[in-house]
């Protein structure tokens, strides 16, 4: 048959909602992180109802996979909502119940909500197992008392989680379950749900009328039958000559009933209190008829009583009737003629029974305190509190338990006093540290913060590179030092932020000259690459500056690479030094270089040319510029270094282009190189 429900709400016109209920904030991670993993919680509770009204997107998919599977014979169009669920996954707020809906009618219109029933049927049996069947079957031991039990813990689920939709369960009599939502493919979804949780719960095969209900808010009436056996009905509800069906038959008279239960009352069909506890009673003393347990007069409920839950109650008999499965929580109201009521305000929570022998309505509850201070600030007393009635446990407990977070309150702050303190330790360590590595090596800078002692160490195969300005003695002559300190400030900044990008260790500067290394902190075979490029950058920046006379600055480069002695020396303002041979041989090819030129050793060529993909221009020189102190020169020359052009790029780029394109090729065959050391 056609969806009854399309007439009040088209495809067209139906707002999209998300399937998971975003609201909803329950995470088993944490609310679960210090309870057994097998024991059954208040999330899993929660959990199992969202299964009937919001069934997440996954539980629908899997739903729908077992439907397909089972009915594509008898619906061939079934395989078309065949879709991966990784596909879904991309839209998180994708209404997949809708659009599943929109396609059944497309297939078959006639047949769309005994679909919907049979997917609900599906969603039960394959997302109700484990926990949540458990879950599912602590609501209650019988069909009626399920129903109940779906309307009561869900109201008090959704008030914890401030929950104001008007999405919920009614259990409004024998059988008989109230829907109400915005979404009308639940309504058939949920059909199914309660017909399999039936037979799954409690081995009964119900029948189930759906009907929607008039009015502006969706609602959906489910009239549950189920045939059961005599005997069984009689065990269900106990022997019928047990207990008197005749109010006059009570046992214990109104005055012992209404101390026993000081905070309850009687309503009659119009909402008159007929009677009253004891605490009641003396609240309202001088406004009723009577003392407690006599007639309490005409007063009306609604006159000294606010009902704020259940949410949007009526306040007619019937629909009280109706609601009576729901926890009630109710306020107290300042009496005709009493301003000054001071128990104006207070909360009773209880519920409410209906009592068909005499046609009332009796609340039993407990008032809504959490401590000493809110029982004597409405003028009551712990005696007003029945032994029976664990609200006086609350409240002495409630006590201890302020006392506690008043400790744990102030722990707190000490310890938030400490983690603040220890975080400020943290970032001036930082800084210090950070200090340390401007100076140091990383690994040198670390070692000295923890104390340890810095023994010498050799480094082989370190490229070192030395440069001063030419004629810089004569500036100095014929400038102020500010404007000396200015000029050499402003160039060295920018050779800082060279040693940054091509990760080589600055030595140090004296004066004119400045001395880098690579090979010190990180070997690597490209560190002769590195310190290349940046000389001919140098070069090239030594360009952008000029004297205090208008004059470039000119400067000569020389670069070794061998084998150095590196230590920390000092204790007082401490340097990392470099002694050795090879350091005296770096500052010679410095000392022989020319104006605005980089001369490199023969070693430091080898390493140059051993990479043919990197095109540096070298020129040789005389073999009598060797350094005298450069052993085993024989046969030897050093080169002058004239520029570099990457294979990849025209050689009308820029030089900085080159040495960028080859910067980034050398951290890719780096990391190539390390990821294959790693797999062997």
């Amino acid at each position: 048959m056609a969806c009854p429900f399309a007439k009040h709400i088209s495809s067209e016109q139906f707002q999209r909602q998300p399937s998971i209920a975003e609201a909803h904030n329950w995470n088993l991670d944490e609310d679960l992180s210090e309870i057994p993993g097998d024991a059954l919680t208040l999330t899993h509770l929660n959990a199992a109802i969202q299964l009937l009204t919001a069934p997440s997107i996954d539980n629908v998919h899997e739903a729908l996979m077992s439907l397909i599977g089972k009915y594509s014979n008898r619906w061939p169009g079934l395989s078309k909502l065949k879709s991966e669920r990784s596909e879904l996954s991309i839209y998180p707020h994708y209404d997949y119940l809708a659009d599943i809906q929109d396609n059944l009618t497309q297939i078959d219109e006639s047949a769309v909500s005994e679909i919907l029933v049979l997917l609900g049927e599906e969603l039960i049996q394959t997302a109700c197992v484990g926990v949540i069947e458990r879950a599912f079957k602590c609501l209650g031991s019988d069909l009626q008392e399920f129903l109940g039990s779906l309307d009561g813990v869900y109201d008090v689920l959704k008030l914890q989680e401030e929950d104001i939709s008007d999405t919920g369960f009614v259990c409004a009599g024998e059988g008989e379950l109230i829907f109400t939502s915005e979404r009308p493919v639940l309504a058939w979804l949920l059909l199914g749900c309660l017909r399999a949780l039936a037979r799954l719960l409690f081995g009964c095969e119900p029948e189930i009328e759906l009907e929607p209900l008039p009015g502006d808010t969706p609602r959906y009436r489910y009239l549950l039958r189920v045939d059961e056996p005599a005997g069984r009905a009689l065990e269900r509800r106990g022997p019928a000559d047990a207990v008197s069906g005749d109010a006059r038959d009570l046992k214990v008279s109104n005055q012992f009933f209404c101390d026993a239960f000081p905070w309850h009352f009687i309503m009659d069909e119009q909402l008159r209190l007929v009677q009253m506890g004891s605490a009641f009673s003396r609240l309202f003393k001088g406004h009723v008829g009577a003392a407690a347990g006599g007639p309490a007069g005409l007063l009306c409920a609604s006159t000294v009583f606010r009902f704020k839950r259940p949410r949007g109650l009526q306040l007619h008999f019937r629909e009280i009737v109706r609601r009576t499965n729901t926890p009630f929580m109710i306020s107290l109201r300042a009496p005709p003629g009493r301003p000054d009521f001071f128990a104006k305000g207070l909360e009773i929570k209880g519920q409410m029974v209906f009592c068909p022998e005499s046609n009332a309505l009796l609340f039993v509850g407990s008032p809504f305190l959490d401590g000493l201070e809110g029982l004597t600030c409405n003028g009551l007393f712990i005696s007003d509190i029945p032994l029976h009635d664990a609200t006086r446990e609350v409240i002495l407990v409630g006590e201890q338990a302020r006392a506690q977070d008043g400790l744990r309150r102030r722990m707190d702050k000490l310890k938030s006093s400490i983690e603040e303190a220890n975080a400020a330790v943290i970032k001036e360590r930082k800084k210090n540290v950070s200090l340390l590595q401007l100076i140091f090596p990383a690994e040198i800078a670390e070692r000295l913060w923890l104390g340890a002692q810095i023994d010498a160490k050799t480094y082989p195969e370190v490229t070192m590179l030395f440069s001063d300005i030419v004629g810089f003695t004569s500036i100095c002559s014929r400038a102020t030092p500010f404007m000396v300190i200015n000029m050499l400030e402003n160039l060295y900044k920018h050779f800082d932020e060279l040693c940054g990008f091509f990760d080589v260790y600055k030595v140090e500067t004296i004066g004119d000259a400045y001395c880098v290394a690579s090979g010190l902190h990180r070997a690597s075979i490209y560190d002769a690459h590195k310190v290349a490029w940046m000389a001919l950058r140098m070069i090239e920046t030594c360009t952008l500056y000029n004297t205090h006379d208008g004059q470039h600055i000119k400067m000569r480069i020389g670069i070794h690479t061998g084998t150095v002695l590196a230590g920390v020396v000092g204790r007082k303002m401490p340097r990392y030094c470099l002694f050795g041979h090879n350091v005296t041989i770096a500052n010679k090819f410095e000392s022989g270089s020319e104006a605005c030129k980089i001369n490199i050793s023969p070693t430091t060529r080898e390493w140059l040319v051993k990479h043919p993909d990197y095109g540096f221009q070298l020129n040789a020189r005389d073999a009598s510029h060797m350094p005298k102190e450069f052993t085993d020169s024989k046969g030897l020359t050093c080169y002058f270094l004239e520029g570099y052009k990457h294979p990849t790029l025209s050689n009308d780029r820029p030089l900085q282009e080159h040495i960028e394109e080859a910067m980034r090729q050398t951290l890719q065959d780096t990391a190539e190189t390390i990821t294959l050391e790693v797999a062997q």
